[in-house]
């Protein structure tokens, strides 16, 4: 037995964990280097708020996975119990049996990952087999739980999650991603039902699905994770620690609820937020990049930040109230700079944006290929321009013979820094007689035509650039996106020199906004 133990916890090089492939971008498998450093910042909190103690010399601290996938998490902490506990528990085998038994617990998200997590933790698939590391099991998934799960189906979607049931109600065996942790009314009862009625964890961590498909059109997805958060917090862990895309800082589709709750919640204790997605989980792509925070349900008080820049560099980790703003704005420079401009208490700019679908017309929409009709309109859609009558204008036909300034919609999803904000068409002026699917946003009408120019040129600017920037994670752009922006006046043209004297833009702050935002060549106008 001993043997085995020793076979199954040591150290591998390479790690079996770091060589196998993610199920999706939304179902990750966790780095073990990333996993250890979040039990790492969980045993600083721990000894901070226990006098020093050692949480892996701790026989009756619990810890719960409830998004478990290769185990990594419960391996990992697996691992540090088996040296901690040492003095406790002398006998190997005795250990193992203790800390497998009693302290590690996993709910698994598909059956393949069940096997894979109790391969990791039990050295065999079947807890109970021949070849597992724990003698006592009576059962074949021990304390890793999996057994699929139907959606709760209401007007073609579930009730828990929002899933499709067109696209995930399939009927062949395939799996249907109704994770058993959210797809409940009562947390507490399904806890008590998988592992006892006295099961009460200290500790909750996880890397949970980030999305899911919902039931709206194509390939659209809402997310799942902070359901996961909200149903570990209905638990009242002594501790929760889980991995999140950073886009739930500043938007995400159903997330401001989620997203007020947690800027007000004093439980958070830490936020380690990487800006780019590869210094954290090298082979997936997160747009907004992606972190993971310790909430500490005995903590009130500010949050200690740190920010990870691009290649790794990290900033030296700062206290904040999450609360001072409507969103997170990620860099300490961002901040003041921020600060600055809202000191004037000035108008902001998303009034001015359009809705999503400015005149009623969608991305694939295109008129005749020549001016054919009386009076017809220059329609700008994606990647060509077509020509309609001014008939086919299904909204705010009135814009029609107003000056406009468009922009597109989205952008590439290009996360490199320093960022364009804008593509390389960038903000543009439109006159009257000229309308867009929704491939493009009206950004601002105008009263005349250089007021629409003076209002592109603004847009234009780094100062505009960035303000969008502190609201923007994803590659679309939205009135939200400007609710940081000045709204000024658009009788003069307005330069980057003159908007750093305007708010008091030191050297410093306004060389920190040339490594965000990217130098552009702006087509002739």
């Amino acid at each position: 037995m001993a043997e085995r133990a020793t076979f199954a916890l040591r150290g591998r090089n390479p790690d079996v964990l770091t060589c196998i492939a993610n199920l999706s971008n939304d179902e990750v498998f966790t780095p073990p280097d990333f996993a250890n450093r979040m039990l790492d910042t969980l045993a600083e909190a721990w000894a901070t708020s226990h006098g020093g103690a050692n949480i892996w010399a701790d026989k009756d601290v619990t810890f719960l996975d409830p998004v478990t996938k290769s185990g990594v998490f419960l391996r990992e902490i697996t691992s540090r119990l088996i040296v901690g506990l040492e003095e406790e528990f002398p006998d190997l085998e005795q250990r193992v049996e203790h800390i497998l038994t009693k302290q590690v617990f996993g709910i698994a998200i598909t059956n393949l990952t069940s096997l894979l997590a109790r391969r990791s933790i039990y050295c065999s698939k079947a807890a109970d087999g021949k070849r597992s590391v724990v003698r006592s099991f009576q059962t074949t998934g021990g304390n890793i739980w999996f057994e699929p799960l139907d959606h709760s189906w209401s007007a073609g979607k579930c009730r828990y999650c929002g899933a499709s049931q067109s696209t995930l109600d399939r009927g062949d065996g395939s799996e249907t991603h109704a994770y058993a942790f959210i797809h409940h009314d009562d947390v507490k009862v399904r806890i008590a039902e998988l592992f006892g009625d006295e099961m009460q964890f200290d500790v909750i961590i996880g890397n949970p699905p980030y999305q899911i498909q919902d039931a709206g059109h194509s390939a659209s997805a809402i997310p799942i994770y902070h359901r996961f958060i909200e149903q570990a917090i209905a638990l009242d862990p002594r501790f929760l620690t889980m991995v999140t895309p950073s886009r739930w800082f500043v938007g995400g589709k159903g997330l401001d609820e989620f997203r007020a709750a947690r800027l007000a919640d004093r439980h958070l204790r830490v936020i380690v937020d990487y800006i780019v997605d590869k210094d954290a989980f090298p082979t997936i792509n997160v747009n907004g990049g992606v972190s993971f925070f310790l909430w500490d349900r005995d903590h009130e008080g500010d949050c200690l930040i740190t920010t990870v820049e691009q290649g790794g560099l990290e900033s030296e980790p700062i206290a904040r109230s999450l609360s001072e703003f409507d969103v997170f704005v990620r860099r300490i420079p961002a901040v003041e700079i921020l600060r600055k401009v809202r000191a004037k208490g000035e108008e902001t700019f998303d009034d001015r944006v359009g809705p999503r679908k400015p005149f009623g017309l969608a991305t694939n929409y295109f008129g005749a290929e020549a001016e054919s009709k009386v009076n017809p309109v220059k329609l700008y859609s994606s990647g060509k321009i077509t020509w309609v009558g001014r008939g086919d204008i299904e909204a705010n036909a009135e814009w029609v013979d107003r000056w406009k300034v468009l922009i597109p919609a989205a952008t590439d999803g290009n996360e490199n820094y320093p960022l364009p904000i804008w593509d390389s068409v960038g903000p543009f002026v439109a006159p009257p007689g000229e309308a867009c699917s929704e491939t493009y946003l009206v950004a601002s009408l105008a009263s005349d035509e250089a007021t629409a120019a003076n209002i592109r040129d603004y847009m234009r600017t780094k100062f505009f650039r960035f303000m969008v920037s502190l609201r923007k994670v994803a590659q679309h752009n939205k009135a939200g996106n400007f609710a940081f922006v000045p709204d000024l006046p658009m009788t003069q043209t307005w330069s980057d020199a003159a908007l750093q004297k305007r708010y008091g833009i030191t050297e410093e702050e306004a060389a920190f906004i040339d490594t965000m935002i990217r130098t552009m060549d702006w087509p002739d106008d």
